[in-house]
C-alpha cells in the first residue's frame, strides 16, 4: 500500500516538527530515543485466539471469549513464534513476548499443569535468547477440568485449590527460569477468573481463601533478579457477573501489604471508568504497576488497542509521575475476526505512538503554569499540544527504527496472509 509519502519527504517534514516541538522545550530526537527503548510486552494469545498447545480447551464458563474464524491462526509453537517475528519487524522498539502456562510444548505428552517445568519451555527460552526478545509469563486459571465451578484459588474444595497453587507455584520457577536465561526479570501475572453469575450470599470466605492460597504461593522465596510479580483485578467477566473474588480492591490491598506489583487493565473496570487516575494513586503504595492495554467495547471484550484517549492518557500519566521506570507496559486482547498478525501490529504500534506522544509533551510548561495559578494557560497547553505536528515525529521513529512509516506495512500484511496464513488448514 502507498502512503503518499517517501522517506525523503517524511524525513523533511520531520525537521520541521523537530523545530515546532523545540520551541516548546521538546526534544523530538531525545522524545523518540526514549520511545524506542521502553519495552512493550506482546501477548502471544493474540496469535491462535487463546488456544495454547494443550488440546481441546475450551474458554467456556471461564470468563474469557474469543469471536471469529480468520483464516491463519498458528497452531503449534514453531507457526506462532512465525508469526511473532514477523509482526516484530513491522513494530518500532523493544518488544518482550508474554506467555501463558498452556503454550507448553511437552513432545505430544500429555503433563498437568500442576507439574509443568521450565523444561516444557525449552524452545521459548532458545528462541528468546537468540532473537534477543525477553519472555513473560502468565498461569492459566481457565479452559481446564479443574476450573470448571468457576473457582480457582478460592474454591472451597480443598483438592481443586491445592491443585491451583501447584499451578501457580510451578509458573513462577518456570518465570523465574525465563528471567535467568534474559536480561532482567520476567513478569509473572496472576489472574483468575474465580466468582459468581449471580449474588453471592458469602463474599468474604471465597476471599480469605484467595488471601490464605496466595500466601502459600508467593511463601517460596525466589530471586527478585528473576521474577517480578503481579496481581491482576477485574471487576467482572462471562459467568461472574455479580461477584469477581479478586476485585480490584482486594489486590490493591494485598498488593500494598506484600509489596507486589499491581496489575491494571484498561478493560477490567467499569466501561466510562478508565486507569488513568488509578496510577499516581497506586504508584504511593505499591513498588510498580503493570498496566495492561485493551479495548472494552460496553464490556470487557478485548478489542485490539488503538491510539485512543485512554490509552494516550495512561501514557500520558506514567510520563508525568516520571513512572516509566517502575511500569511494565503490556498487551492484553484477542481478536480472531480479523489478520491476527495485523492485530499484533496495529495494537502495538498504538501503544507505541501513546508512548511517543506522551514523551513529546510539553510537562515542564503544563506543570510551571499549574504552579504559578496560571490555569487557563494549563488548559491552552494542554489543548494546543493536541495539533501539534506529531505524526511526523511518528514518522521519523519508524524510519530510525528501519519498519515501515504510516499504512505501508500493511502491504506486507498482505503478502505474508497470501504466502503463509492461507496455506494453514
Amino acid at each position: 500500500m502507498k502512503t503518499g509519502i517517501s522517506s525523503e519527504k517524511a524525513g523533511d517534514m520531520y525537521e520541521v516538527a523537530k523545530e515546532t516541538y523545540a520551541k516548546f522545550g521538546v526534544s523530538s530526537d531525545r522524545a523518540i530515543k526514549e520511545a524506542l527503548a521502553l519495552p512493550i510486552s506482546v501477548h502471544c494469545w493474540q496469535g491462535d485466539d487463546l488456544v495454547g498447545f494443550e488440546g481441546g480447551g475450551s474458554l467456556s464458563g471461564s470468563g474469557l471469549m474469543t469471536t471469529g474464524n480468520y483464516p491463519g491462526r498458528a497452531r503449534n509453537g514453531d507457526e506462532l513464534r512465525k508469526d511473532a517475528e514477523f509482526a516484530f519487524s513491522l513494530i518500532p522498539g523493544k518488544k518482550r513476548f508474554s506467555l501463558h502456562s498452556f503454550y507448553a510444548e511437552t513432545n505430544g505428552k500429555k503433563v498437568s499443569r500442576d507439574s509443568i517445568t521450565p523444561e516444557h519451555f525449552t524452545e521459548w527460552m532458545k528462541w528468546s535468547k537468540k532473537r534477543k526478545i525477553p519472555l513473560d509469563f502468565n498461569p492459566s486459571f481457565f479452559a481446564h477440568p479443574m476450573a470448571d465451578s468457576g473457582y480457582t484459588l478460592a474454591s472451597s474444595d480443598t483438592k481443586v485449590r491445592k491443585f491451583w497453587i501447584r499451578h501457580a507455584r510451578a509458573c513462577r520457577r518456570i518465570a523465574s527460569a525465563f528471567g535467568g536465561n534474559q536480561e532482567g526479570p520476567a513478569v509473572c501475572d496472576i489472574w483468575i477468573p474465580d466468582g459468581s453469575k449471580d449474588y453471592p450470599a458469602d463474599r468474604l470466605s471465597p476471599r480469605e481463601r484467595l488471601r490464605d492460597a496466595l500466601d502459600e504461593i508467593l511463601s517460596e522465596k525466589i530471586p527478585a533478579s528473576t521474577i517480578t510479580d503481579a496481581l491482576e483485578c477485574k471487576l467482572f467477566g462471562i459467568g461472574s457477573e455479580a461477584y469477581v473474588t479478586g476485585s480490584h480492591e482486594f489486590y490493591m490491598s494485598y498488593a500494598v501489604k506484600k509489596q507486589i506489583k499491581l496489575c491494571l487493565d484498561t478493560g477490567h473496570f467499569h466501561p466510562t471508568e478508565t486507569i488513568a487516575d488509578k496510577i499516581s494513586a497506586a504508584l504511593l503504595f505499591v513498588p510498580g504497576l503493570l498496566v495492561h492495554f485493551s479495548r472494552g467495547l460496553r464490556w470487557d471484550s478485548d478489542h485490539v488497542t488503538t491510539f485512543s484517549d485512554e490509552t494516550r492518557d495512561a501514557c500520558r500519566e506514567i510520563k508525568r509521575a516520571g513512572a516509566f521506570s517502575r511500569v511494565d507496559l503490556a498487551l492484553d486482547y484477542f481478536d480472531a475476526s480479523i489478520n491476527r498478525v495485523a492485530a499484533w501490529v496495529i495494537g502495538t504500534r498504538s501503544l507505541r505512538k501513546a508512548l511517543l506522544e506522551s514523551l513529546l509533551e510539553p510537562t515542564h510548561l503544563i506543570v510551571d503554569a499549574e504552579k504559578r495559578g496560571k490555569t487557563h494557560e494549563r488548559l491552552a497547553l494542554m489543548e494546543e499540544c493536541k495539533t501539534l505536528p506529531f505524526s511526523s515525529v511518528w514518522d521519523k521513529l519508524c524510519l530510525n527504527a528501519k519498519v515501515p512509516i504510516s499504512a505501508a506495512w500493511l502491504g506486507n500484511v498482505d503478502e505474508y496472509e497470501r504466502t503463509v496464513l492461507n496455506k494453514r488448514k
